[in-house]
């Protein structure tokens, strides 16, 4: 659940180039920068991270329904002023789980459970995914430098810099991994929610843009869909991750008429929806910012949390106003009134209501520090 891949990654774009527009042709050399930059950035990344801990903890103004207002009208809930002395109110931490932590499911507040953790750069750290059926964390091989574990299932998806333009599907039970040839994917593989299929950005040498891949998980079937990259118009980040329902993939869109600056995110007009099923747009949402993810999603389809350009926040669905901040751009929605995130760069997580109050904390084991992204889903 840590950005830190994907600002590598935005690191040596920028080095490589000017031009702000997505450049699928730049994509195997920024990743190969991106591995070289984070090696160079990790004793920067723990003052960095502390940085952001006390940033996150400090208190922030959520926004919560009124009850005397429309349902859909949200309002501002009145916070005491902060004081120099004085610290947010938390709850214990529960502790982190005793011995060999991968012997048992890993569960967190809220219902939600730890699926798996991946390394995303060289040399790889140790990744492990949930084998749900034995309840256990499965150890990738080192040689993998990325294992994405599925929310549910038994398989997760391994990168190995070696195969270029293939993703591997790990069988946990067995440990065998099957090799897909994909074309290169640029940005990170997204599982849909229910595990069945792998969504993937792919960089279209052809057009100079990039196409929507779709990986089925239990047949290998692979499909991939162009886009009209002149018509759904994204710069900066631009990679498709998954709606709630898992029927359809979510696109970034720049905003063209407004400026855009390589120093802080480029401004989006809203969000472009497609088909899973047959690649084509299905509708778009005007909201600020870039999810992360399906769980990014309120269950209800009300709210959505994003990496705006000043942080992360949250917004409405209909009509993407920004009706407050949020605790971490990648939070996942864990009930309609609770959000559950990882606290900075530390292997804490922490559940809160719309109100920003703590309502558990979880302690995560040692082994998944800052360098490692964390996948979680309901339990």
């Amino acid at each position: 659940m840590s950005g830190s891949g994907e600002d590598v990654l935005r690191s040596a774009v920028r080095e490589m180039a000017a031009e702000a527009r997505t450049a699928p042709d730049l994509a195997g050399r920024a990743l190969r920068q991106g591995r070289r930059l984070r090696r160079r950035r990790r004793t920067a990344a723990a003052g960095g991270a502390l940085a952001a801990l006390v940033a996150l903890v400090g208190p922030y103004v959520w926004l919560r329904p009124d009850a005397a207002q429309d349902t859909a009208t949200w309002a501002p809930v009145d916070a005491p002023a902060a004081s120099a002395s004085a610290a947010p109110p938390t709850v214990p931490v529960a502790p982190a789980p005793a011995g060999d932590w991968t012997q048992a499911t890993v569960t967190l507040p809220g219902g939600w459970v730890l699926t798996g953790a991946s390394s995303t750069g060289t040399p790889a750290e140790q990744g492990y995914a949930l084998d749900r059926d034995r309840g256990r964390y499965v150890a990738a091989d080192r040689r993998y430098e990325e294992v994405w574990a599925a929310p549910r299932g038994g398989v997760a998806a391994v990168v190995d810099y070696e195969r270029a333009g293939q993703i591997g599907l790990l069988g946990l039970r067995d440990g065998m991994v099957r090799w897909i040839r994909t074309g290169t994917h640029i940005m990170t593989p997204h599982w849909s929610p229910d595990g069945r299929q792998l969504a993937l950005t792919v960089s279209d040498k052809e057009s100079g843009g990039f196409s929507l891949g779709v990986l089925d998980a239990a047949t290998g079937a692979y499909r991939t869909f162009p886009v009209d990259t002149d018509r759904y118009f994204c710069t900066d980040y631009c990679f498709f991750t998954w709606g709630r329902d898992g029927r359809e993939v979510a696109l970034q869109q720049t905003d063209p008429d407004s400026p855009r600056s390589e120093g802080r995110p480029h401004p989006r007009r809203g969000v472009q929806f497609f088909s899973v099923a047959d690649g084509r747009p299905s509708r778009f949402v005007p909201v600020p910012g870039d999810p992360a993810g399906p769980w990014s999603w309120s269950p209800d389809g009300r709210l959505v949390v994003i990496k705006g350009q000043d942080g992360p926040q949250l917004a409405e669905v209909a009509t993407g106003r920004v009706i407050g901040p949020a605790p971490a751009e990648n939070a996942v929605w864990v009930a309609d009134d609770r959000l559950l995130h990882r606290v900075g760069g530390t292997a804490e997580m922490v559940l809160v209501d719309l109100d920003g109050r703590e309502l558990a904390r979880q302690a995560l084991p040692a082994s998944l520090g800052v360098n490692l992204t964390l996948a979680v889903a309901p339990r």
